[in-house]
């Protein structure tokens, strides 16, 4: 089995929130529920990003979150992401945060928690579960507000 090193990841957690939050500005644009995601490794490069296309695309699971870890499974020719943080504009879902221990991301960054689907912290804790072999490191509240009000707009604009 290979041990893989923990190493410093980026600090800069506004810096990669704010590109997250132009991915979740283009599910907006695209009629898509606007949650963006963009995942980077430890030297603080752009592996992937990705917005909810669910709705164009006629998948469930075409969450920023699932979009953003397979484009960077194309890219890197890899299924485990170790080293790396996804910054994600809404808490992860329980299939995301699934697919967040599977690929082995050791850091998840979001701005807004989800009290009805969230599986970082809001709902469940899959975080947490020491039954799971992997328990990525969570941080909730980069941008809070503006990763809310943007959900609040997109939704109070459907029910016009």
């Amino acid at each position: 089995m290979a041990v893989f090193e923990k190493k410093n990841l980026p600090k800069d957690h506004h810096r990669f929130m704010e590109l997250a939050l132009i991915e979740a500005e283009k599910a907006f644009a695209a009629d898509e529920v606007p949650v963006g995601a963009v995942l980077a490794d430890c030297d603080g490069n752009i592996i992937s990003a990705a917005y909810n296309q669910t709705i164009s695309r006629h998948d469930p699971t075409a969450h920023a979150e699932i979009s953003a870890l397979r484009d960077a499974g194309q890219k890197l020719k890899n299924y485990r992401f170790v080293n790396t943080t996804l910054y994600v504009t809404v808490e992860p879902c329980i299939m995301c945060m699934g697919a967040i221990i599977h690929s082995r991301v050791e850091n998840v960054v979001f701005g807004a928690s989800d009290p009805k689907w969230g599986a970082a912290g809001s709902l469940y804790e899959f975080h947490t579960d020491m039954r799971l072999n992997h328990q990525p490191r969570i941080t909730g509240g980069i941008y809070k507000e503006r990763c809310r009000q943007l959900m609040v707009d997109f939704f109070k604009e459907k029910r016009l």
